[in-house]
């Protein structure tokens, strides 16, 4: 009998535990990249008060049912479908075991989801819902269970057999195949399970943890790239003593695993103790990988490692949940980076990277809370607002409380809620314990979509000394929330005398203030500070206290005089950025009219005089000189937007900047030129980062390849090299040391994947209308496969997303052509093929000519009639009631 499905959507308010409660799930995997027979049996019980009659009711997806026992006795009766599977005639009471076998795909499964095989390795990805590929089960993050896991395969094709927990069997068996068993003593749901099969090289290491135990970590690797793991390793090691150290965290089983694989639809991913990655965050070497990849490797490892805790000894209660493990973990693995490396230019990268991907989302068709309240797709929502923005909230609840009780409330969190499949008001509620602060109003954060707006304008009483201020937010309508209510924001704010010296007023009167901490809780507020003995220079929202935007009455004046004195570096960067950003977007207004926008003499002096600060560190001063990017302006001038008047707008700013500091780009470079043997550590890198900025100027402002070129031959690390070739095919695509570049380039690299992977994205991301036909030629050589989502993301990815002059064509060609893909590639990957559509969330933001253009594409594709669940969900809230 077939039980017929359909796709509906699902709501937070109808959350019920399951009916059933499972306590052990004993899975055995015979291996073969054609059928894998998979033997799942699941001891379990009704809970207590569910009706003796209800069905067992199982999820599966695309399986092949082979047969069913229940204690053992082939059972009936029962319903079953590809993808779900009723059992009825259960116990009513006391414990029983369910037996199910069903046969599975691996070689064909093109999904990358569930259990399939790339390049001869067995591999799983489970999250969100790919357990229900490899066997029916309630695959659902609240159902935990104790796991143990015997693998069985060709041991010639397959001698690593790798699963979750500790290894606690292993033996030979018939016709040349062995296996190994292995015990995973903490319950976990499902979506935590992970498999690993195949031949692959190791490197090995070890590590004591506080108490004293001795932690084996392997890190298992193509052969012939052990040696490229050693940083991963490394990165590894500190992540787990400064988990000890900052949170407390010890490590709980005897082996630590991480594998990398090259065919993967996410980044990694934390099973437990057998943590699966995408081989470009885990393989390094100074001619393969620059310093960015490094710095990703080392946060990227640490977050996957710190989901021990933040996921799976505690894990959600439901998917609603996500950025409980998401957001939260995103926070530590951004505090580990900041104590790695230098804490201000890691804020800066942080909220570079919010405004670019979040601020969008926030403010288009896929709008949602942190914590949404319903989904048709769950894939679809590991977006950057469960993420980064989640990660937002954590800090807010941080700056309110202050470290100490901070440190608290996770302390309380972590002892209550191990084992535990855990809610966000379970979170709050530990930090509102530990402080006695009221959260309720701050819970809004996780329930409101969008980013507030605040507006401020001061005035200045120099008879009574004192700085009134006038604030108000308010948060745009986002798509099912029309309306929404005050929030609390804590809004750092600090006040320079003349002088410059740092403001000590006596007493703030109007709104509730913790130090330089202002709570806004209403829509507006009148606040009243005295003991301000000058006009001071106000800088508002130091350190980005919230992920706001703040529309405030400043001068370039006063925004130059921030930019010099500012003691938060962070805020010195956002000062000088919002100068740029104003003169960018004034020049944007005025691109094509023949009206040149006049030289802002503020914003370049403050640029020369950072850049010529010793005292500031090479990073640092590498970002100040970067002006804000063409999304960002696209960003901030709202509505009816023009890529190539942006483009242009800005090339004749960063002409401008290269031609008045040449004789400073030259000293500077002159300065940082590297020396030596190349160290991923952060000093040399921001060395290294601050002489490729200088580089580039250098290059704008001769006009000549000639430079870059002779950067990119004497180049002895990857990350010169890529920045040489970025150089010269950004900066003049067509001349013949651009095609010598790349043509080299490519005969160097092109048996590393991870490394042509570049060279498709420095291509890809050539401005110009000309890009597209370049792309299109590149997906015809060898070194691009659709069904690999590095060559995707690196190729077509960084064309969408990264390329806004080239993508968003006047003629609407960019569009029509990623429609295509996406309609092509959603049989083979809806997963990736979804996260290509987004590229074009903020369709409704450009001029009417290239939006209805884009219209036509997104029409194009919601039209096919048999898309993804993934693909369809997108596409329909893109388009909305157009």
């Amino acid at each position: 009998m077939t039980i017929a499905t359909s796709q509906h959507e699902i709501r937070l308010e109808d959350y019920r535990p399951t009916d059933f409660v499972l306590s052990t799930v004993d899975l055995a995997f015979d291996l073969d990249p054609k059928r894998t027979i998979v033997t799942s049996t699941i001891a379990l019980s009704r809970r207590p008060g569910v009706d003796g009659d209800a069905p067992l009711t199982l999820d599966g997806d695309e399986l092949e049912f082979v047969s069913l026992k229940i204690n053992g006795v082939d059972a009936e009766p029962y319903a079953v479908s590809p993808d779900r599977l009723e059992i009825r005639g259960l116990p009513a009471s006391g414990d029983f075991t369910v037996e199910i076998v069903t046969a599975i795909a691996p070689a064909s499964n093109t999904k990358l989801m569930g259990l399939y095989s790339t390049n001869g390795v067995y591999c799983t990805q489970c999250e969100a819902e790919g357990f229900r590929r490899i066997t029916y089960f309630l695959d659902r993050p609240d159902a935990l269970a104790i796991y143990t896991t015997t693998i069985r395969a060709n041991a010639k094709a397959a001698p690593l057999l790798l699963s979750n927990g500790n290894p606690v069997d292993s033996g030979v068996l018939d016709d040349g195949r062995h296996f190994v068993s292995w015990n995973d003593p903490h319950p976990k749901p499902s979506y935590l399970f992970a498999l690993v099969a195949g031949d692959l090289g190791v490197v090995e290491d070890d590590f004591t943890t506080a108490s004293g135990r001795m932690v084996k970590l392997a890190i298992y690797v193509e052969h012939g790239k052990e040696e490229r793991a050693a940083y991963a390793m490394d990165a590894l090691k500190r992540s787990m003593r400064w988990d000890e150290e900052r949170f407390g965290r010890e490590y709980d089983l005897d082996i630590f695993m991480i594998v990398a694989v090259s065919d993967f639809n996410m980044g990694a991913m934390e099973n437990k103790g057998l943590n699966v990655f995408n081989d470009k965050y885990v393989l390094a070497d100074p001619d393969t990988a620059t310093d960015a990849d490094y710095a990703n490797i080392e946060a990227i490892i640490a977050h996957e490692y710190f989901h021990n805790w933040t996921g799976n000894r505690i894990t959600c209660r439901d998917w609603f949940q996500l950025c409980l493990k998401e957001g939260l973990t995103v926070y530590r693995d951004h505090e580990f980076s900041a104590d790695m490396r230098s804490r201000a230019v890691k804020r800066i990268t942080e909220v570079r990277l919010l405004k670019a991907h979040q601020f969008p989302e926030d403010n288009g068709p896929l709008a949602h809370p942190v914590r949404p309240r319903k989904y048709s797709e769950i894939n679809n929502f590991y977006t950057a607002t469960v993420y980064e923005k989640g990660s937002e909230v954590v800090r807010m609840i941080e700056t309110l409380l202050g470290r100490d009780d901070f440190k608290k409330g996770m302390d309380l969190y972590f002892e209550r809620h191990d084992g535990d499949a855990a809610t966000i008001e379970d979170f709050v509620a530990c930090f509102a314990e530990v402080s006695g602060k009221d959260l309720d109003q701050f819970f809004l954060w996780y329930e409101q979509a969008g980013t507030p707006e605040i507006t401020i304008a001061s005035q200045y009483e120099p008879a009574t000394q004192t700085l009134r201020l006038e604030l108000e937010q308010s948060i745009p309508p986002t798509p099912g929330q029309s309306s929404k209510q005050p929030m609390h924001i804590p809004l750092r704010v600090g006040l320079f005398e003349s002088n410059g010296e740092p403001a000590s007023p006596r007493a703030i009167e109007g709104i509730e203030a913790d130090g330089d901490v202002l709570n806004l809780r209403e829509r507006s507020h009148t606040v009243r500070i005295t003991g301000v003995k000058s006009r001071p220079a106000i800088s508002v929202n130091r350190s980005f206290s919230a992920p706001v935007n703040v529309r405030q009455q400043q001068s370039d004046r006063e925004l130059a005089q921030l930019a010099r004195i500012e003691t938060d570096l962070f805020s010195r960067w956002q000062a000088l950025n919002e100068l740029a950003m104003r003169h960018l977007v004034s020049a944007t207004q005025k691109a094509g009219s023949g009206e040149a926008a006049p030289a802002n003499r503020e914003l370049t002096d403050c640029l020369f005089a950072v850049l010529a600060d010793r005292s500031l560190e090479p990073a640092f001063r590498a970002h100040a000189i970067t002006l804000p990017g063409e999304t960002d302006i696209a960003r901030e001038i709202g509505n009816d937007i023009n890529p190539d008047a942006i483009h242009e707008a800005r090339e004749a700013l960063v002409a401008q900047i290269a031609i008045e500091g040449r004789d400073l780009f030259e000293e500077i470079a002159a300065e940082t030129r590297p020396a030596g043997d190349y160290s991923p550590d952060a000093a040399s890198a921001g060395d290294r980062a601050l002489y490729l900025a200088c580089m580039s100027h250098l290059a704008v402002a001769s006009g000549d390849p000639s430079s870059p070129l002779s950067l990119y031959r004497s180049a002895d690390n990857m990350t010169l090299f890529s920045g040489a070739l970025a150089m010269l095919a950004h900066r003049f695509p067509q001349s013949p040391e651009a095609e010598e570049a790349l043509a080299d380039f490519e005969a160097r690299y092109r048996d590393n994947p991870l490394v042509i992977d570049k060279w498709l994205t420095v291509q890809a991301t050539i401005p110009g209308a000309d890009a597209l036909a370049r792309v299109k030629t590149l997906m015809d050589t060898p070194h691009f496969q659709l069904s690999n989502p590095n060559r995707v993301r690196s190729l077509i990815g960084a064309y969408a997303s990264g390329n806004p002059t080239g993508f968003n064509r006047a003629d609407g060609a960019g569009y029509d052509f990623l429609a295509g893909i996406v309609i092509d590639l959603d049989p083979l990957n809806p997963q990736v093929a979804a996260r290509l559509l987004t590229a074009m969330r903020s369709w409704r933001s450009l001029e009417p000519s290239r939006r209805e253009k884009a219209l036509d594409a997104l029409r194009k594709i919601a039209s096919v009639e048999k898309l993804s669940t993934d693909v369809r969900d997108i596409v329909d809230r893109m388009i909305g009631d157009d």
